[in-house]
């Protein structure tokens, strides 16, 4: 069993295949992190805690003192990974040992996505308790090791034991010490179209954060940071990695110690999330995966695609070779008949494609992005037969059919915003400030989650729908709901995700058949705690084939090739304006679950050869390109040549 406890030493030994994490606690109760690394014989290491103690100082030794669940006060000064503000007005925490329990298996987290066990036998779970005698808060550290997988996943379930309240303001998921400061970090940084860029710098002598305050991961960055030796390549030297299973606001941090160690720490943003725990109420963390590799980034990547590939995202299609697909959005926007529609799809099934979507403008009065969001009643003008009869005549050629949603968000012109103003995230007498001509949705009521689980039911139930595309075009800006009280509005970042995952959860349990695949501005919410309910993300709104080089590229730094959605579209290409060989973007788009996202009856009878040509070959290799080991070879950042290779 990859768990060892010392019961007399108070010492837990997690261990996988090739890393041990190594815990102890002291005579003054504190739990303590006294390793994680390469693998050890033997899980006793207790002799590093010279290395923490004695010496002159003007800080005292708990400045020094490598806590794995660091609070504030009795003389630490880094970053709290739980911070409880009680009804005095302080947030002073000692937190000390209590009991800890070894669980055979995986418990689900309430509410959230995880890391899940098909059977016992792959995961071993420990969880420690941690008490604070004055507050009565309790700490429950979860830990589980999946040992084929040779991950471990880490995240703390908070519960108020006292008899007041107390405002929950740091939840950290993990929060780990390194010894020393030689090492770089590295982490993916973008924006719009131009999603995951890789970041490789020292990790200098301050603090790091890399972080999301707009209420999904975001494009700018990812829910991921990673802290490696400086000789380290991609197959070889040392990682340290952490990916927090969430999709809204996140902060990813290394610090660097006066006395030059590190610490590398990941969850919830301080900055903008906190919590108000009642009596007897508890708080559960989203869930950090953690990845040590001394086989460099190859080693990395290949323990968080096979873990986020096979036990994270779940389902039908988790397994299942992903259809070839076109879209219509490129090619007709809002712009779009029945008929200009089925001439796509009579050109798609000419090539082979296996699918055709049905992209934004098809309900309400959404003849552009102004009006209508929020009002998911089919449009006659442009579909008289409804999507039932859409669908019937894509059926009738061979093809599954696939629809476009963005039910997060509500346009001020819409029926929906006129009955209900109040349903969106707002400030009273503040403006409601609009992007992309829309406001957000407030999922933190049960109600609007209700609304939009029947609303997308409704649709989904009226025609043969096989795909659904899930859309959200933009972040929060002013915080706040008309269903939470001021002194707990601060949590509305976190009931907005807890509300989506509901949402996700009771409509992928549902219709269990449909493939659901995500997006966000393109790439805005490309992260695990999506994937957990639709197994592919549409990976950028940039379709340019030499840019996707680069973005596919990073992606695979964390992320499996089967959650990259890839597409071929028109040239000059609609971004960049940039004209390229058809074969070029054919071989860029299967790298990913291939597809097309242009006017198919537009294209020249060499391109449509070319085209065939690639879904011919799709076919074949898609099982071994969307599911096999996948290794980067030559990368797009350090030359003109790119390239990689699946087994």
């Amino acid at each position: 069993m990859p768990i060892t406890i010392h019961s007399e030493k108070k010492l837990f030994h997690l261990f996988g295949k090739t890393f041990s994490y190594v815990l102890y606690v002291d005579e003054k109760g504190s739990l303590l992190n006294l390793y994680w690394g390469r693998k050890l014989p033997d899980g006793d290491v207790t002799y590093i805690l010279k290395e923490f103690r004695g010496g002159a100082s003007f800080d005292s030794e708990y400045s020094r003192l490598p806590f794995e669940l660091p609070t504030v006060g009795t003389g630490y000064f880094g970053m709290p990974a739980v911070r409880a503000r009680n009804e005095q007005g302080n947030d002073v925490t000692v937190l000390t040992y209590d009991s800890c329990a070894q669980v055979s298996g995986k418990p689900a987290l309430s509410g959230l996505p995880a890391v899940y066990a098909e059977a016992d036998g792959e995961a071993s779970s420990l969880v420690i308790v941690l008490r604070d005698a004055l507050t009565g808060l309790i700490a429950r550290l979860k830990y589980t090791v999946m040992e084929n997988l040779d991950v471990l996943t880490r995240s703390v379930e908070l519960e108020n034991g006292g008899s007041e309240n107390l405002n929950l303001t740091n939840m950290l998921s993990a929060s780990v010490p390194l010894p020393g400061n030689e090492y770089d970090i590295l982490h993916l940084k973008g924006g719009w179209a131009r999603e995951r860029r890789i970041v490789r710098r020292p990790i200098g002598e301050a603090t790091t954060r890399v972080e999301s305050r707009r209420g999904a991961s975001g494009h700018e960055e990812n829910p991921f940071m990673a802290v490696l030796t400086p000789d380290t390549t991609e197959s070889q030297g040392e990682v340290f990695a952490m990916l927090l299973i969430y999709s809204g606001s996140f902060l990813a941090a290394t610090e660097v110690s006066n006395f030059e160690n590190s610490r590398l720490s990941i969850g919830l943003n301080p900055d903008v999330c906190s919590w108000l725990l009642a009596p007897g109420e508890t708080f559960q963390t989203p869930e950090a995966l953690l990845v040590h590799s001394a086989e460099g980034l190859t080693g990395m990547s290949r323990r968080f695609h096979e873990t986020i590939r096979t036990r994270v995202c779940r389902g039908y299609w988790r397994d299942r070779e992903r259809p070839v697909l076109a879209n219509n959005w490129e090619a007709t926007y809002f712009d779009f008949t029945e008929e200009k529609l089925m001439a796509i799809v009579d050109e798609a099934r000419k090539i082979g494609v296996e699918l055709f979507v049905l992209d934004d403008g098809w309900f309400g009065a959404r003849d552009n992005d102004a009006k209508g969001l929020g009002d998911y009643t089919v449009n006659r003008k442009k579909l008289p037969g409804g999507l039932a009869g859409l669908a019937e005549k894509v059926h009738a050629l061979g093809l599954l059919f696939g629809l476009w949603f963005e039910p997060e968000m509500v346009s001020p012109d819409s029926d929906l915003y006129r009955a209900h103003p109040d349903w969106c995230i707002h400030v009273p007498g503040r403006a409601r400030t609009q992007a992309r001509q829309q406001l957000i949705l407030d999922l933190s009521r049960a109600d609007v989650c209700d609304y939009i689980i029947e609303a997308v039911s409704s649709v989904l139930r009226s025609a043969p729908i096989s795909y659904v595309k899930w859309d959200m075009n933009r972040n929060f800006d002013e915080v706040g709901s008309a269903a939470l009280p001021p002194e707990d509005m601060k949590s509305l970042h976190v009931r907005y995700m807890l509300g989506l995952y509901r949402v996700l959860e009771t409509l992928t349990s549902r219709f269990p058949d449909v493939l659901f695949e995500s997006c966000s501005g393109g790439g805005g919410r490309f992260d695990p705690g999506m994937l957990a309910y639709m197994p592919q993300t549409w990976t950028s709104d940039d379709t340019d084939a030499i840019e996707r080089l680069k973005i596919q590229y990073s992606t695979s730094m964390v992320y499996p090739i089967s959650a990259i959605g890839s597409h071929v579209s028109a040239v000059p290409n609609h971004q960049t304006g940039r004209t390229t060989p058809m074969q070029t973007r054919c071989d860029v788009a299967m790298s990913g679950n291939f597809g097309f996202e242009l006017d198919l009856s537009k294209l020249s009878e060499d391109d449509m050869a070319t085209a065939k040509k690639a879904v011919e070959l799709c076919k074949r290799i898609r099982g071994t390109v969307q599911q096999g080991e996948f290794t980067r070879l030559l990368s797009p950042y350090e030359g003109s040549m790119t390239a990689w290779q699946f087994v």
